[in-house]
């Protein structure tokens, strides 16, 4: 595979973007790397283990700390990790050559025959689409009892996909996202005030939930490709905010089927997976590897398919760009599912153990454990460095992606902080969600645009599949083990974890527009100072 994708990138060869992309930089998600595949695959490989390890080792030292989960179970454990870093490398790699300039090739198409029938029908399909393909929704879908999977997935399928309507309509039409977004949020506060007290963190973690892997690269490209072809003056600001709108539709949906299934949602704790032998810890993977392989190729497939549709009716790519994309295809399979058999098989039900561990020394430990454990987790999460990736380019460097990162390992601690606090003491979410959206939807007044659409889009980036397969579970075994409501205080934390971003990353925008302002009054200052040395205008040739 690797040698067939060599012969590929001999030379530097960038895909035609159409106008108003992102400038041509070496990183660039839509040029081959200049570097060569098994380079480029070793420096992810390298940037995965940086993101995982240290998840793995503060798991390892509370695991010792605490007593500790049986061998076997440990065993798994490290198994996991190792699966996660080979799939999440393998991910990104496939996800800069495939799932990225698919999304702006489309958007960027489908927006030039200027048929708005027609833009609308493939944002729904989209939507759709990648959603119901998202595997974190599976993962939330199977943790409650008193709603069908296939109804709670399709449900929320259909909430993004009319989302993504929304979000295309906003950019077709000017409309500005602070708006919109108030308006939404306004009824998603007032109809989740009708329903069971259990749909309530329920509904939010589902708008979180569908934000992951799958989802984030191909919207964020789509929303790029559209802005890009529609132009204006908001154009960059205007290639973000599509995820954050997109978050607010399985709210909404979660919400509807609270008002119809009466009863409350329901969750319980799984147990630990006993193993005889290490050879069971190899078999269980074995065994479910297929499984995986089935579901996330299930999920792919109507994304593969939406693309060659496009390829043979619009786009119509050379062979070789075509190939390139095929391939980064099968390493975006190949590494997916590799990510999700380690998380569901290993870190699941590490995270549940780890929890109930924590939780049995004392309920107040869970805050300061929980918070060093999500400032952890944010740099496992794959979607993540996309967006970070991205809003380096196309701020042309002005949000770097150091500085995304920062921001927003800073948010996540905070989330996760708070969403202990809540399986300590068993408050209400109402009491957290209600002042934190105030705060983020009125600083969206005050920052630059481009800042609030980011904010909203890295709300649903942050909470991906390791915030369902490990940081929820967590809190589930805490709240188990104290003796609290899971669905009322352990479900919510994915919804912590999309929400603080929205008010970071617009701080980080106030600051930079007060930096800004700072030195642009410096500029006027030196240069009134040096007429004033001068005595007299210059006069240019």
């Amino acid at each position: 595979m690797f040698a067939a994708y060599n012969d590929l990138v001999s030379e530097k060869t960038a895909i035609s973007l159409p106008s108003g992309s992102a400038p041509d930089t070496p990183d660039a998600a839509w040029l081959l790397p200049a570097r060569g595949p098994m380079k480029n695959f070793a420096m992810k490989l390298k940037e995965a283990a940086v993101a995982v390890i240290p998840i793995t080792a503060l798991v390892l030292i509370l695991n010792f700390a605490l007593g500790g989960m049986p061998t076997l179970n440990l065993a798994s454990f490290l198994v996991g990790a190792v699966l996660l870093i080979v799939g999440m490398a393998l991910y990104t790699l496939g996800s800069s050559i495939f799932m990225e300039p698919a999304g702006e090739h489309i958007g960027a198409k489908v927006t030039a025959t200027r048929k708005v029938w027609f833009i609308l029908l493939v944002a729904f399909v989209v939507g759709v689409v990648v959603t119901v393909a998202e595997p974190d929704l599976t993962v939330l879908a199977t943790q409650i009892g008193s709603i069908p999977n296939i109804v709670l997935i399709a449900s929320v399928g259909a909430g993004v996909g009319v989302f993504m309507v929304i979000a295309v309509l906003r950019v077709l039409l000017k409309v500005r996202l602070n708006a919109l977004l108030i308006a939404l949020y306004a009824v998603v506060f007032v109809m989740a005030a009708f329903v069971a007290e259990g749909y309530v963190p329920l509904s939010f973690d589902s708008g979180g939930v569908t934000t992951g892997p799958i989802t984030v690269p191909f919207i964020l490209a789509l929303g790029v490709g559209i802005s890009g072809a529609v132009g204006g003056s908001h154009s960059q600001e205007d290639s973000f905010g599509m995820v954050g709108i997109c978050s607010v539709g399985p709210i909404l949906a979660v919400i509807i089927l609270g008002l119809v299934y009466k009863s409350d949602a329901q969750a319980e704790v799984g147990a630990l997976t006993a193993f005889g032998s290490f050879g069971d810890v190899l078999l269980t993977y074995l065994k479910t590897l297929p499984v995986y392989l089935e579901e996330v190729g299930i999920a792919l497939a109507p994304i593969f398919a939406v693309f060659l549709f496009f390829q043979f009716t619009m786009l119509r790519l050379p062979a070789k760009t075509l190939l390139r994309m095929i391939i980064g295809a099968v390493y975006t399979y190949i590494g997916l599912t590799l990510f999700l058999s380690g998380v569901n098989v290993g870190f699941m039900q590490a995270g549940t153990f780890i929890g109930g561990a924590v939780a049995g020394v004392s309920r107040w430990l869970v805050i300061p454990i929980g918070a060093v454990i999500g400032s952890l987790i944010v740099l496992a999460e794959p979607a993540v460095h996309v967006l970070n990736r991205q809003v380096e380019q196309i701020t042309g460097g002005a949000i770097s992606r150091k500085n995304m990162l920062v921001v927003l390992v800073i948010s996540m601690t905070v989330a996760v902080a708070l969403s202990m606090l809540r399986v300590a003491t068993g408050i209400s979410i109402w009491w957290i969600i209600v002042p934190v959206y105030v705060i983020a939807l009125a600083l969206s007044f005050f920052v630059p645009k481009v800042f609030t659409a980011i904010a909203f889009d890295s709300g649903g980036v942050a909470s991906g599949p390791m915030t369902a397969t490990f940081l929820l579970p967590f809190a589930m075994g805490a709240t188990a083990e104290i003796g609290g409501s899971i669905i009322n205080d352990a479900f919510g934390t994915v919804a912590f974890v999309a929400m603080t971003p929205l008010v970071a990353v617009q701080v980080m925008g106030l600051v930079y527009k007060v930096k800004k302002t700072v030195s642009a009054r410096a500029a006027a200052e030196q240069y009134r100072a040096l007429l004033a040395r001068e005595g007299e205008i210059i006069e240019l040739d």
